[in-house]
């Protein structure tokens, strides 16, 4: 039996446009809780939503943003997101999802590298000032008027917008922002709506890339509304539902499968906090009666572990999804026990798969449902290969998967040789992780061919961080691997050669890398060696480095 597998369903692929989705949607459950937000006290059904959205796709077009043009937005989960997320989708434009961890360096990347024409940002993200990191970015900002920036370092950055009842200099208030509504009519609005096309590029979502800085996977309509709409349906989702989404909203996970999920059913997406806060979640199951919560397996931990867990009334939970990074079975016995979710599943997949490839069901055997990531989405095909030859392996034997379908990217913004290195001639997306394919259909992942680490969820590729380390000038050589870690699955591990004549401290390295990168991204462990350990051709052994750190650290 060869491994490779098809899925398919009695329910078609969608071939609308998510704008047309939420019309529909929001005619047929009208009444319907839509989006609440608790920490901003806002409530909307359907009707209101829509009619928000419409409002906000309004102002953009007031602002001169057209299909096409590529709208950034900066931000921890807020209702400005969700907003903003449907708006663009309405009018064509590309929705660039930054990380609400970057910097300033990671910022200007994105900024240039998707040729952003107008940004969404709030003013702080924990020890991130936003708005001080924008003008030390493009201090041009600051000198100009509000929609007539102009720059020959950013030629495309026209608009800031600033989630904020504080007026900056350069910027857009929210509030000011959205008044322009009135400029446009309704239909003219509808005219822009009646020229999409589902197969247009609506999103692009930064993936970390194995050299230098993220590479930006474009996706359309039919990629992230079919996959949000299949992975509702593997979890049984109904208008009936309420998910609590303490996952950020800048990723796939929160705005595909949990954001997309819920509007393609109608049900309602729960806001328990801007970022993850174990106690704001809990809280927000029990006031809100949820029926499903998302999370990476750190966020159930933490949950778990709540001092007083035992006093919320979870008693509503039915469902859900575990992913982001592998899901350790006896937290997922727990969470099926304890937090009453009998029908939790758990999904595989990237970006560059809109992101979902495979997904458990509740209607899995339970060993299935803890010990395997399921079986592929409908309308999906997965197969495993040998990564040297290329053919597929028979069903028990380890390979690398590979996925084809709707799902499948468009490609890399502006990276053709990425893109091709990605999807083969015959539309097959390689994955780079390694997994096996049981005798009954179920897929295990069972390592990575690259050296990416999961960091609590996040993606991490060593060598983004060795090419900054590499910056500092007492560095002569860098290298970075993953260690195993309780708390966030694995850590990062920086093996650090220094220049001759040079001295360096532990503390300094993670000062040098504090105000520069994200905060997940610092090593949190630092080794000073004279060597690497290498292979007779002089290529480094990370695999080597990674026995001998653990054996070191008595991880």
């Amino acid at each position: 039996m060869k491994s490779y597998s098809y899925s398919t369903s009695s329910k078609s692929l969608i071939f609308k446009t998510i704008g047309e989705m939420l019309n529909e949607i929001a005619d047929t459950y009208p009444n319907n809780d839509c989006l609440v937000s608790i920490p901003e006290g806002i409530r909307y059904n359907y009707r209101q939503f829509k009619s928000e959205v419409d409002k906000i796709a309004k102002a953009f077009l007031a602002l001169g943003v057209k299909k096409g043009d590529r709208v950034a937005i900066w931000s921890t989960n807020n209702v400005a997101w969700v907003l903003t997320q449907f708006a663009t989708s309405k009018i064509g434009a590309i929705l660039v999802t930054i990380n609400p961890a970057y910097r300033a360096s990671e910022l200007e990347y994105a900024l240039k590298q998707s040729e952003i024409s107008t940004l969404v940002l709030i003013e702080e993200f924990k020890s991130s000032d936003y708005i001080s990191i924008l003008y030390n970015v493009a201090p041009f900002i600051k000198g100009s008027k509000p929609g007539e920036l102009n720059s020959i370092r950013f030629p495309y950055l026209k608009n800031v917008i600033c989630v904020s009842q504080t007026k900056y200099s350069g910027m857009f208030r929210w509030d000011d922002f959205v008044e322009m509504h009135k400029q446009i009519d309704d239909s003219m609005l509808k005219d822009v709506e009646n020229n999409l096309d589902p197969d247009d590029i609506i999103n692009i979502q930064y993936t970390s890339g194995t050299t230098g800085f993220p590479k930006a996977a474009c996706l359309t309509h039919v990629n992230i509304l079919n996959n949000g709409y299949f992975v509702g349906e593997a979890m049984n989702f109904t208008d009936k539902d309420r998910l609590c989404v303490p996952v950020p909203f800048y990723h796939c996970f929160g705005m595909v499968m949990s954001n997309l999920t819920c509007v393609s059913h109608g049900a309602c997406i729960v806001i328990p906090s801007p970022y993850f806060d174990p106690t704001a979640t809990l809280t927000a199951v029990e006031k809100e009666k949820c029926t499903a919560l998302h999370g990476v397996p750190t966020m159930f931990i933490a949950e778990l572990e709540h001092p007083e867990f035992s006093k919320f009334n979870l008693t509503s939970l039915r469902t859900g999804i575990m992913a982001g990074s592998p899901c350790p079975i006896e937290v997922m016995k727990r969470v099926n026990n304890q937090m009453h979710m009998s029908e939790i599943t758990i999904a595989y997949g990237q970006t560059e798969s809109s992101p979902v490839i495979t997904q458990t069901t509740p209607d899995d055997p339970f060993e299935y449902r803890v010990e395997t990531v399921g079986k592929p989405l409908p309308f999906l095909e997965v197969k495993i290969i040998d990564p040297q030859t290329g053919k597929i392996v028979e069903a028990g034997e380890q390979g690398e998967l590979c996925t084809r379908g709707y799902s499948v990217m468009r490609g890399y913004y502006n990276n053709i040789e990425a893109t091709q290195a990605a999807i083969d001639e015959a539309r097959w997306l390689h994955t780079g992780d390694l997994a096996v394919m049981t005798e009954n259909g179920y897929f295990k992942i069972t390592g990575r061919i690259k050296d990416m680490i999961i960091r609590g969820g996040e993606n991490i590729y060593p060598r983004e961080i060795e090419e900054f380390l590499y910056t500092h000038p007492s560095i002569a050589d860098v290298q970075v691997i993953g260690v195993p870690d309780a708390k966030y699955g694995e850590e990062i591990c920086a093996w650090i050669k220094l220049r001759d004549g040079h001295t360096l401290t532990e503390e300094e390295v993670k000062e040098f890398c504090r105000e520069k990168i994200a905060r997940y991204k610092i090593p949190k462990y630092i080794k000073f060696v004279d060597a690497f350990p290498t292979t007779v051709t002089g290529k480094v052994r990370k695999v080597e480095m990674r026995e001998i750190s653990i054996r070191e650290l008595g991880l």
